[in-house]
């Protein structure tokens, strides 16, 4: 799936992937991946401009942390981050039901005569 596709989504994805506790840029990338079945396989290009921007908004904190001599960054939610994401929930169930709609299995009602 195309990052495009995602446009308007990927910051609640990152919150939803960060919900379950604090993570590296990489198995970040992994969990949405897993997630998705593999279908959300994003680059880090896409990924970390999203995460700075989340830190940007205080949804997100991040710390570095050296790991078998290596550097690294973790995220984790935040307490707005938690509120964001609940609110990107509703959100997002509204506009789901509202596109089933005219895009579900279901054929359209009758127009009335």
């Amino acid at each position: 799936m195309k990052s495009q596709a995602l446009h308007g989504h990927l910051d609640a994805l990152l919150l939803s992937v960060l919900e379950g506790g604090a993570l590296h840029g990489y198995a970040i990338i992994e969990a949405l991946k897993s997630r998705s079945g593999g279908t959300l396989n994003l680059p880090t290009g896409t990924i970390y401009p999203a995460l700075r921007r989340l830190e940007r908004a205080g949804y997100v904190e991040s710390e570095w942390s050296t790991v078998n001599g290596r550097e690294r960054r973790t995220y984790r939610l935040t307490a707005p981050g938690h509120r964001a994401l609940a609110g990107e929930r509703a959100s997002w169930q509204e506009l789901s039901s509202t596109v089933g709609r005219f895009l579900g299995t279901e054929p359209p009602p009758a127009a009335a005569t």
